[in-house]
C-alpha cells in the first residue's frame, strides 16, 4: 500500500511538472480566488465582530442628569431602574469618567480635548439592556424621572447596523460559494487535460490489470497538490495583506467604532486550517469529477 502511495505521489509530481503550464495556471487561478475569498472572510468576521461591539455599545441607554442632581438622588434612580424588566445593569458615570472615555475613543487626537476650560459633559446613568426590545419603554420611563435632563437611546441605529451586517454576511457567503465552485471547475479542467494526455497510457495500464485506484491515484494526488500549493501561497499573501490593513486602519476603526479589528494572529491561525482543508477538498473533488466525467464518456469506470 505504501509503495502504491509513493508511486502515485511520484507520478503526480511528474505529470504536474510535465504539464507545468496548466498546473501553474491552475495554481494562479485558485490562489487568486482564495485571496478574494480571504478578503471576504476577513470582511465578514470583522463586520460580525464590529456589529456585536456596536450592539454592546448602543444596547445601552445614556441618562444625562441635570447639574443640580445629587449623587444620592442618582443612586435612588439607579435602584428604581434596576427593578425594570430588561435592565441588566445600571451604573453612575461621572463627568470626569465620561471625559476619559472620550479621550480613549479619540486616540491620538485626544490632546484636542485638553484645551477645554471646563468639562462640558454631564453626570449620567448608563443602563445596560439585557434585551433591546425593552429599550423604548425603559428610555421613556427613565426620561420621566426627576433630575433627568435628557435620554439617549440608539435602537433604530442598532437595527440598521444589524440589517447592513446581515446583508454583507449573506453577500459574502454567496461570493464564497461561487469562488469555491469556480475553483472546482478550474482543477477539474486541469485534471481532465491530464487524463486526455494519458489516455493511451491509462488504456495500457488497464490491459495489464491495473486497478481503478492505481490509475486514479496519481491524478487524485495531483489535484490535492495543486490545492495545497495554492492554499499555502494564499495564506502567506492574505496574512501579509491583513496585517498591513490592521496596522493602517486599526486606529481609525477604534476611533469610529470604539473597537479594533480582529487580531491578525487569531484570524491567520483559523485561515490556515480553513484554506488547507479547502485546497485539499477542491483538489480532490475537482480530480474525481473530471476523471469520472471523462472516463465514463469513454465507457470506462475508473
Amino acid at each position: 500500500m505504501i509503495r502504491g502511495v509513493l508511486y502515485s505521489l511520484k507520478q503526480a509530481f511528474r505529470h504536474g511538472f510535465k504539464n507545468k503550464g496548466m498546473s501553474l495556471a491552475s495554481i494562479f487561478a485558485i490562489t487568486a480566488m482564495m485571496l478574494i475569498l480571504a478578503l471576504f472572510f476577513f470582511l465578514t468576521v470583522n463586520v460580525s465582530f464590529l456589529t456585536e461591539n456596536i450592539k454592546d455599545q448602543f444596547g445601552t441607554i445614556e441618562v444625562f442628569l441635570k447639574d443640580e442632581t445629587t449623587k444620592e438622588q442618582a443612586a435612588n434612580m439607579i435602584t428604581s431602574i434596576k427593578e425594570m424588566q430588561g435592565v441588566e445593569n445600571a451604573e453612575y458615570i461621572t463627568k470626569e469618567q465620561a471625559m476619559e472615555e472620550f479621550k480613549t475613543r479619540w486616540g491620538s487626537n485626544a490632546y484636542l480635548l485638553d484645551g477645554l476650560a471646563d468639562n462640558p459633559l454631564p453626570n449620567s446613568i448608563r443602563i445596560t439592556l439585557s434585551e433591546l426590545e425593552s429599550g423604548d419603554f425603559i428610555a421613556t420611563t427613565a426620561a420621566s424621572l426627576p433630575g433627568v435632563e435628557d435620554v439617549r437611546f440608539y435602537r433604530e441605529e442598532v437595527g440598521k447596523v444589524i440589517k447592513v451586517s446581515n446583508t454583507i454576511q449573506k453577500g459574502a457567503l454567496i461570493v464564497i460559494i461561487f469562488l469555491v465552485v469556480v475553483s472546482l471547475v478550474v482543477v477539474s479542467n486541469t485534471i481532465k487535460l491530464t487524463v486526455m494526455a494519458r489516455q493511451d497510457e491509462i488504456q495500457n495500464m488497464r490491459y495489464v490489470g491495473a486497478t481503478n485506484w492505481f490509475i486514479r491515484g496519481p491524478m487524485f494526488l495531483e489535484g490535492i497538490i495543486i490545492g495545497c500549493i495554492s492554499a499555502a501561497i494564499s495564506i502567506v499573501l492574505s496574512s501579509v495583506i491583513y496585517t498591513r490593513l490592521c496596522e493602517t486602519l486599526g486606529e481609525q476603526a477604534f476611533q469610529l467604532f470604539s473597537a479594533s479589528l480582529v487580531d491578525p494572529q487569531f484570524l491567520i491561525k483559523n485561515i490556515i486550517w480553513i484554506f488547507f482543508a479547502l485546497g485539499i477538498g477542491i483538489g480532490a473533488c475537482g480530480s474525481i469529477v473530471s476523471m469520472r466525467r471523462y472516463l465514463n464518456r469513454k465507457g470506462e469506470t475508473v
